[in-house]
């Protein structure tokens, strides 16, 4: 409750920054801020989804809904649907639909079926990774809204889509009205990238660049979950920055446990882990972001290579 009344008093402060600071390009500093307290909510409304936050799954599915959808914008149908797949098999080939193509491809299969545009940006996608996440948060609501108006299974889907359109609403009646025109495109503009980044910058080094399970490969529950997962070394200010995602490792273990009690659960974990023989991966967060963008790369010139012509790579040897 102490992070809702936080969240929420950040969220009110900045609105009333944006309205009282009126016609000044400093309001691209709010837009910024207004999307780091957009991410925080999203890392709220995950923690609701997990049932951390109330004893009781209903009040969490409540909060989760209003924060994920009537707060970020986001359809929390949607994220439950996909997020507990992820949990289920983490890093499985054809199972976990966070290593599906999407603009970046996870697997040098996938890689290798992008043709055109798609494969230029494949074979450079390491690099490019940072600069695409600035459209992660555009990307993010527009499949959230269009799984709820073509999945007919969702229930309470126009409820959801309600929620959203109230929300979008009162975000353009807000900019619009108080700002110009080319200034109000400029903060939403803003916003939605520094939510896509830091969304995107908070979910990635957990297990990109970790070992992919191969289709049909069977695994125990605790190895399934760790060798998959990479912990991200900082202590209290990872943990506020990340919402505890940086206990990426102890949080697939124990989806249901709370962030305060992550970091005690590490130890416990670590230990166990190096006596029965199983890796247990840390890195530092400009590490694990260099293991990212090694991977992507490696990935994306890897498929690339797959077309190059024999004879060439023998005189390109030579």
């Amino acid at each position: 409750m102490t992070v809702l009344v936080a969240l929420g008093l950040a969220l009110a402060a900045t609105i009333a920054g944006m309205i009282l600071l009126g016609e000044s390009w400093f309001q691209l500093l709010i837009a910024a801020a207004l999307g780091v307290v957009f991410t925080q909510f999203a890392f709220l409304a995950h923690e609701a989804s997990h049932r951390q936050v109330f004893t009781s799954g209903r009040t969490n599915d409540r909060l989760g809904k209003i924060v994920a959808t009537l707060v970020v914008g986001m359809s929390y149908s949607w994220w439950m649907t996909k997020h507990t797949r992820h949990h289920q098999n983490p890093n499985q080939v054809g199972k976990d639909p966070d290593i599906a193509y999407d603009t970046i491809a996870f697997t040098v299969e996938s890689a290798a079926e992008q043709r055109g545009f798609k494969a230029w940006i494949v074979q450079r996608q390491g690099w490019l990774f940072f600069p695409l996440l600035l459209l992660e948060g555009i990307n993010l609501h527009y499949i959230s809204i269009r799984t709820l108006i073509t999945d007919k299974s969702i229930k309470g889907r126009w409820i959801e889509l309600a929620m959203i359109v109230a929300r979008v609403t009162a975000v353009v009646f807000i900019l619009f009205w108080f700002l110009p025109v080319g200034m109000a495109f400029a903060f939403l503009g803003v916003q939605l990238a520094v939510f896509g980044l830091y969304m995107g910058a908070s979910f990635a080094p957990n297990h990109k660049g970790m070992p992919l399970i191969p289709e049909g490969t069977k695994l125990d529950f605790l190895r399934k979950q760790v060798l998959t997962s990479r912990n991200i070394r900082g202590g209290w200010w990872a943990t506020w920055l990340f919402g505890g995602l940086n206990y990426q490792i102890e949080h697939h273990l124990f989806p249901s446990m709370p962030r305060p009690h992550l970091a005690q659960t590490r130890q416990i974990v670590r230990e166990y882990c190096a006596t029965i023989g199983v890796p247990y991966t840390e890195a530092s967060l400009m590490r694990s972001y260099g293991i990212v963008i090694a991977y992507l790369n490696r990935v994306g010139l890897t498929a690339r290579n797959t077309f190059d012509c024999p004879m060439v790579e023998d005189l390109r040897r030579a």
